[in-house]
């Protein structure tokens, strides 16, 4: 009979839901069977007079948090459970579905169409928390294991009426809710009618509890059974309670120690439950009661029990052990003002195949043993149980099946974590979730700026090898997909395969094709303006004067004259390059003239001075190429140009000019180009820039960049250089509010320093060091550490595609079959493609 009258009661639901007739000839009157009444202004009304108000709960998102905020959080909840009524019940539920990942967007583009099919279908946890708190029916007694309304019949009492009692359940909840979110930890957002009793286009919460329901494809009407075994549908369930004060831990806290991220010298913290939570693997609700007691009527109850066992003590040690549990108790609830609770904690797993239950079993129970939980699996009252988790139905919890604490405890109980979720930014890049990789959109330059952070520059920091120029040009791939324009100083050709693929500028110096510049070009449509002047005159003088002579302003005058006089003569001659070489011919035949005729004296500017000491830039020079390109011309509007440094970092003529070449068109780019996002790469030449003379203009670059939609990133590896340079110190990391941290143990015994140079907190250090330490075998993927503003503090992974991976790498070998590919190919796309092939090829015959 409990079988046909699970399968009435959630067929009936359905039907009501689903605008379903059902079957008339039933011969059971299903009204009197369901406990749910009717959803009126957003609140369930439950038959037996209990009122349910519905909340979706945002929780922090997982290894997010520290000690002290578990610590914060548990304290919030207390607050907010102490302000509800006595007999209220708090329940929350927490979803845990097994899901697929698909992606939500199809791109044409190589890169972003190859990352949609390598993380296609990628299994992972989707979360979805509920709270329901209940105000229990005035008259209401007490439920019990053979009294559920599982079992008997439900009149609806008068006191649903009551718009009094409405109004004051209302107003506590507002308070509730107000103490909760007032941590900033936790949001609360009232569920609608509509989100609760669903529609033909979404299921609400009714619907996907009795069906166990929430998954991608939403629930399917199924029979509900218990004999010989607990299905719905063909979901097989299992249910383990947590009510048995002799199966729980003997002490309890808001965290537990994490030991796969933790190391000899930090401890890694999670919360208490997390292990039924996202680490339990499997479909299932973790559901979390607490009835708030009555303080007077339960001490009153307490101590006519303690008496009891008094007289009885003598008869039994266990009668005297329990009248000593009951004093203490009693005594830290009076001394303490405790708030009296009964509790009921249970999981709730499921799977569709059979071949997987014992798993499923294993590892429920192992996870409930991470909490020092002895495992209890429910039988005879699973049925009860199941039907007390109906979304307002909390108040048919069977008494004796719940123990009776404090709020302290037991709310250690309750699951304070939630799965990373994507930024609402229409900005941002892709990483993947810690757990599992699941792909996320995340923006960090945007939307911290909206109280998190002051600016977008930042800090890359990462051992060698640590995968840092991988996820650099990932990270910079993604910018220019977005519109932006990136500026890359090198050295070590790391972005060489980025290039290529976005056909980018790329000027580096070898003996048989030397690094050339054109500063003298104006694109079609472009004019001499103050800015490109200036830009030409700074670099005529420093090829002119050394770094410790000065120069008189007739000097200045005299050079600012030949510019302008040189784009006038270039107007009237259009068959003219402009380069150095015609410049300085300009300077030679005619400029001469206008200085003769203008009668300017060589001691206000000695014209052969100058064109003796820029000679060897001119045609025959030593360094002819250097000024005078015919390629790679138009620098302002290409959105990528990489500067490789390495092989002329040693050349005090070479380097500088280079540098201050780099620099002012970074200069022009960031003031012409108006609402596009600008971003200067300095990788390891940061150490040479500044030795040459250009450490005033990095913290320039750092302290403006901002207000032209910019942001400058610095990328090091050298962990002596950030400790001891004050250049790194004053002018990046003073002015980055984006610190990424790659790979660091290494370093672990000397991070203190680091620590302290670039400003952690100890939240961030011990994030940082838990950086793949317990990575998933067989993916190959790197660990990044993300912190905005000194407040948000985050791991993510980093996963290439195949096609990710071959394009960035900087692997010798890798990278020379890649060109050969390409060269045999024709196009680096299809190169790309071929060598993709031949991995998912060996990866699918290594797993066979």
């Amino acid at each position: 009979m409990m079988t046909v009258l699970f399968i009435i009661a959630a067929v009936f639901l359905a039907a009501v839901l689903l605008q379903i007739k059902p079957p008339s000839d039933s011969g059971v009157d299903m009204e009197q069977v369901l406990p749910i009444w009717k959803v009126e202004n957003d609140c369930i009304l439950s038959k037996k007079g209990d009122v349910t108000v519905a909340f979706k709960v945002t929780l922090p998102e997982i290894f997010s948090l520290s000690s002290d905020e578990y610590d914060s959080l548990h304290h919030n909840w207390l607050k907010a459970i102490k302000v509800l009524p006595f007999g209220s019940v708090l329940h929350k539920q927490d979803w845990f579905i097994k899901s697929k990942y698909n992606p939500q967007y199809k791109d044409d583009n190589l890169i972003m169409q190859a990352s949609d099919q390598f993380f296609n279908e990628r299994p992972f946890l989707s979360h979805d928390c509920y709270l329901m708190i209940t105000l229990k029916g005035p008259d209401r007694k007490p439920s019990s294991s053979a009294l559920s309304t599982l079992l008997r019949k439900n009149i609806v009492p008068p006191e649903l009426k009551d718009t009094k009692r409405m109004e004051k359940l209302l107003e506590v909840i507002g308070q509730f809710k107000r103490i909760l979110s007032d941590g900033g930890l936790v949001h609360l957002e009232q569920l609608t009618e509509q989100e609760i009793v669903g529609s033909k286009a979404a299921p609400g919460i009714l619907e996907k509890y009795l069906y166990l329901g929430g998954g991608q494809n939403g629930p399917e009407l199924s029979e509900v059974s218990f004999k010989p075994e607990w299905k719905v549908g063909t979901k097989t369930c299992r249910l383990y309670s947590m009510a048995d004060v002799e199966d729980l831990p003997g002490a309890v806290g808001p965290r537990i120690h994490y030991d796969p991220y933790s190391t000899d010298r930090t401890r890694f913290s999670v919360g208490f439950s997390t292990p039924v939570g996202l680490l339990l693997p499997t479909n299932h609700i973790y559901n979390q009661y607490m009835v708030i007691g009555d303080p007077a009527a339960t001490y009153k109850r307490l101590e006519g029990k303690r008496r009891r066992l008094q007289s009885l003590s003598a008869y039994s040690r266990e009668n005297a052990i329990g009248r000593d549990a009951t004093q203490d108790f009693l005594n830290e609830a009076i001394s303490e003002a405790r708030t009296p609770i009964r509790a009921h904690f249970n999981v709730l797993c499921w799977t569709d195949e059979p071949s997987q239950v014992k798993e499923m079993q294993n590892l429920t129970a192992s996870a409930l043993a991470k909490m020092n939980i002895v495992p209890h699996q429910e039988t005879d009252g699973a049925p009860q149980l199941w039907w007390a988790g109906i979304p307002g139905n909390a108040a048919d919890l069977p008494e004796n099946d719940t123990f009776e604490s404090f709020a302290e405890p037991c709310s250690c109980f309750l699951n304070m974590e939630t799965a990373y979720r994507s930024s609402n930014s229409p900005f941002g890049i892709r990483l993947g979730d810690r757990l599992t990789g699941v792909p996320l959109h995340v923006d960090i330059s945007d939307e911290p700026m909206k109280g998190i952070t002051q600016n977008r520059n930042k800090i890359v920091v990462g051992g060698s090898g640590s995968g840092k120029s991988m996820f650099m040009s990932a990270m910079l791939y993604q910018y220019l997909q977005q519109g932006a324009h990136c500026v890359v100083v090198d050295v070590g050709h790391s972005y060489q395969g980025l290039n290529k693929l976005v056909d980018g500028y790329y000027f580096t110096y070898s003996e048989e094709d030397p690094i050339r510049f054109n500063p003298f070009y104006l694109p079609p449509g472009e004019v001499l303006d103050t800015e490109k002047k200036e830009s030409i005159k700074s670099l005529l003088v420093a090829l002119w004067k050394q770094s410790d002579e000065r120069y008189r302003r007739s000097e200045y005058v005299a050079i600012s004259n030949a510019l302008k006089s040189y784009y006038e003569f270039l107007e009237n001659n259009t068959d003219l390059f402009p380069c150095f070489d015609s410049f300085y011919e300009f300077l030679q035949e005619h400029f001469v003239k206008e200085l003769e005729a203008d009668k300017v004296k060589d001691r206000d500017f000695d014209m052969a001075n100058f064109l003796y000491v820029l000679r060897p830039f001119y045609r025959g020079g030593e360094f002819d190429y250097l000024l005078n390109a015919r390629e790679n011309l138009d620098v302002l509007n290409q959105p990528f140009v990489v500067i490789e440094l390495d092989n002329i970092k040693d050349h005090a003529i070479l380097f500088s000019i280079v540098t201050m070449i780099t620099m002012e068109l970074f200069i022009s780019k960031m003031r012409k180009l108006k609402g596009i996002r600008k971003v200067i790469v300095i990788e390891e030449a940061w150490k040479a820039i500044a030795k040459s003379g250009m450490a005033e203009f990095m913290k320039y670059l750092y302290k403006t960049v901002r207000k032209y939609f910019g942001e400058a990133i610095t990328v090091t590896q050298e962990i002596d250089d950030i400790i001891s340079s004050p250049i790194i110190k004053e002018a990046i990391i003073n002015n980055a509010d984006c610190k990424i941290i790659l790979d660091m143990k290494k370093f672990q015994n000397k991070f203190e320093a680091i620590q302290q140079v670039l400003g952690m907190t100890d939240k961030g250090r011990d994030l940082v060091l838990s950086i793949n330490r317990a990575n998933e075998k067989n993916r190959n993927y790197r660990e990044v550490y993300i912190e905005l503003g000194n407040q948000l503090m985050k791991v993510y992974r980093y996963e290439p595609s195949p096609q990710e991976y071959f394009a960035y790498t900087t692997e010798q070998t890798e990278k020379l079959k890649l060109q050969s590919y390409i060269e045999q190919y024709g196009s680096i796309e299809k190169a790309l493609r071929v060598l993709a092939a031949e991995y998912y090829a060996q990866h699918k015959l290594l797993r066979a």
